[in-house]
């Protein structure tokens, strides 16, 4: 936080402070910095440095956080119209386009636009991380932040995202000269890769539907939740999409399978209508290309229709693996299952040898992540001290950010393993001594009603010599007096 003051003084003695450059407070359309004039601290309280630079790093993160989603939700919708646009030129292909026409060059034309945009929001929402790494890490150089696992990551999301049908262009080119238009509709014997093609690129533009696993978790109320913030970061809990899937299934299970089933079910029974749509088959209608993924899920088969095409068979092998939910399905699986588990499951005695033995080698590794982070450290520290090269120091940082990941990753595994062991034992370890409390009780017990008894034999032999002891008496007392009677 750069602070700006005068060095003149006013009447009074104080000194003036103008004015301060307040970096946290970011433009929402950019990253720049603005300039606000607020009192630098309030009365009897003094900012650090230290604490301003939490602030600006605070504020930053948060304005970060917030343009992630935003441009997520703009990746997203982007991604929608495209495959939106995609089933329309499929769709009124048939019908609409006339020789001459110029729609389908429209609506391709449309849908590489879409693909332009969104492979810019793409490349907006990496930068975004990029920087969030940054301040995250303290660091000042960005390209500490990309390493060969984000590069890799972000060139596949373009390829994923550069997918779309191209066909008419193709077919322009084809038919430039003739009066014939371009009929992505019509097979014919010399474009029928080029409608295989399409094909493939139309079905395959459905992968960029991975956004949305995305778009969910940025905008769970798990994520935006202070409270779960910080007591996951208490307890070492990532916050990932699996997380919030898991949540979600355990608050709405039904809603969350319904919608996922339909989704699917819908998509598949498109994408085999447009598998099956070029051989002029029954399946390639809507509502056959319904009942046949619908009976191949449900594990029916009746028979009464069957794919021709090979992307048509791939569709439904796909469905058949993705959505078995039939009852024989899951008789089967249910059965596999537990005979699998009880051949397969360890006795007590060998879970103990197993997890004391795989603690033994998490320790070991845990010993060298450890050294390899103590070595990082000496060597960034010895290239700061030599001025070395900027590609080396950079090097190294890398380097030390890898060797503490790698050194938390083992931490936590161990303290798990620890904390499922420790359930393992404390199970039996709470029946022994509940087993000790009950035996102990029982022999009290036992002890109490034998002391009880012995105690009742007493009463009685005091209360018998309590009466032989009056009767003497009364008999001393009349030898003594014979007038009492």
């Amino acid at each position: 936080m750069e602070i700006q003051t005068n060095s003149n003084r006013s009447p009074h003695g104080e000194s003036k402070l103008d004015c301060f450059h307040c970096d946290g407070l970011i433009n929402r359309n950019g990253g720049d910095t603005a300039e606000v004039s607020v009192p630098l601290s309030l009365p009897g309280k003094r900012t650090t440095q230290t604490e301003g630079e939490n602030l600006h790093r605070l504020r930053d993160r948060k304005f970060l956080l917030e343009d992630k989603k935003r441009l997520c939700a703009l990746a997203l919708g982007t991604a929608l119209l495209g495959i939106l646009l995609m089933v329309i030129h499929a769709e009124i292909c048939p019908f609409v386009y006339k020789p001459g026409s110029k729609i389908a060059l429209i609506i391709n034309c449309s849908i590489s636009l879409s693909t332009g945009c969104l492979l810019v929001l793409i490349i907006a929402f990496h930068y975004k991380d990029i920087r969030l790494f940054i301040i995250d890490h303290n660091q000042v150089d960005w390209r500490i932040a990309m390493t060969s696992h984000r590069v890799l990551v972000i060139t596949l999301e373009l390829l994923v995202c550069s997918i779309h049908p191209v066909g008419t262009y193709w077919k322009v080119g084809l038919y430039g000269n003739s009066s014939s238009p371009a009929q992505l509709c019509v097979s014919s014997h010399h474009s029928e890769a080029l409608l295989d093609i399409e094909l493939l690129l139309s079905v395959l533009m459905f992968l960029r539907l991975y956004l949305v696993h995305r778009a969910i978790l940025l905008h769970s109320k798990v994520l935006l939740s202070a409270s779960y913030r910080s007591i996951g970061s208490l307890n070492n809990i990532n916050f990932t999409f699996r997380f919030v899937l898991k949540v979600l299934m355990n608050k709405h299970p039904a809603r969350t399978l319904l919608v996922f089933i339909l989704f699917f079910w819908l998509t598949a029974s498109w994408m085999l209508t447009l598998c099956e749509r070029q051989r002029q088959v029954s399946t390639g209608h809507m509502d056959t290309a319904l009942w046949l993924i619908a009976i191949t899920f449900l594990t029916v088969g009746y028979g009464d229709v069957s794919p021709i095409t090979s992307c048509g068979k791939a569709v439904c092998l796909f469905t058949g693996v993705m959505l078995n939910r039939g009852q024989q399905g899951v008789a089967c699986t249910a059965m596999l299952v537990a005979v699998v588990t009880e051949k397969l499951a360890l006795n007590k005695g060998e879970k103990h040898v197993h997890y004391f033995m795989l603690d033994i080698q998490i320790s070991k590794r845990i010993r060298h992540a450890a050294a390899n982070v103590l070595r990082e450290c000496w060597l960034l520290h010895r290239t700061n001290i030599t001025k070395g090269n900027r590609g080396e120091h950079r090097r190294h940082q890398r380097c030390l950010l890898e060797a503490i990941r790698i050194f938390r990753q083992l931490r936590l595994k161990q303290r798990k393993l620890r904390d499922y062991v420790s359930e393992m034992v404390d199970l039996p370890k709470m029946q022994m001594i509940m087993c000790d409390l009950s035996a102990n009780w029982n022999n009290s017990y036992r002890e109490l009603e034998q002391r009880i008894f012995s105690m009742e034999q007493k009463l009685d032999d005091l209360s018998h010599c309590f009466q032989q002891t009056s009767e003497l008496l009364s008999q001393a007392l009349r030898h003594r007096n014979p007038e009492i009677r």
